[in-house]
């Protein structure tokens, strides 16, 4: 069996460290940690610390190590974990939501997660990703439609403005507008007429 390196604590680090290990308002992870860390420093080797605990020997292990080398505030946050580096880079999220809103593939109607991400370079999970961060569906024709004005952020403020800072004795009224469509005839029948 191997001997564990041996676990020293301070006044202030059992003290810290009792405090953490039974307290209602902490994470579970940092509470278990604390009690690891104060088994071994009454003298317990991990696999007694493990079984004292129910968990995996190689936890009491990590633990009473990571302690050993970094004191409590290693016991606080979980180290980084390995995997597969981010591979888009910063600007590319805006790029790829400009070239989704004013323009359109060949041959299609609009964008698909496929062709975007054969344009772009990307993965079709990384496109689908960045279109729900930013609400964008550009599959859906009839909600979603891009202004070419040039002027529609100046546009926009004054109306917005008129709503949040309406003149004195004013009233705001706003109309919605829909492009070719006609009202030419009633869709509902009239209400009945009361007589009195």
């Amino acid at each position: 069996m191997r001997v564990a390196q041996p676990t020293k604590l301070t006044e202030e680090d059992c003290r810290k460290l009792e405090q953490q290990s039974r307290g209602r308002s902490i994470a579970a992870r940092v509470v278990l940690r604390s009690r690891i860390i104060l088994l071994a420093a009454a003298g317990l080797q991990n696999r007694q610390i493990a079984e004292r605990l129910k968990v995996a020997s190689r936890m009491a292990t990590l633990w009473r190590d990571r302690f050993n080398k970094l004191g409590i505030k290693g016991l606080l946050k979980d180290a980084p974990r390995p995997g597969h580096p981010h591979s888009i880079h910063a600007e590319l999220p805006a790029s790829l939501i400009e070239k989704t809103i004013q323009s359109t593939p060949a041959n299609a109607k609009h964008w698909s997660t496929r062709t975007m991400a054969k344009e772009m370079g990307i993965s079709k999970a990384s496109v689908s990703h960045i279109w729900r961060a930013h609400r964008l569906k550009p599959h859906r024709v009839d909600s979603f439609k891009a202004s070419n004005d040039s002027r529609l952020a100046e546009k926009l403020e004054d109306g917005v403005g008129l709503y949040l800072n309406p003149p004195e004795h004013a009233l705001v009224l706003s109309v919605d507008e829909k492009n070719n469509i006609q009202a030419l005839y009633s869709t509902q029948p009239g209400l009945p007429h009361c007589t009195l």
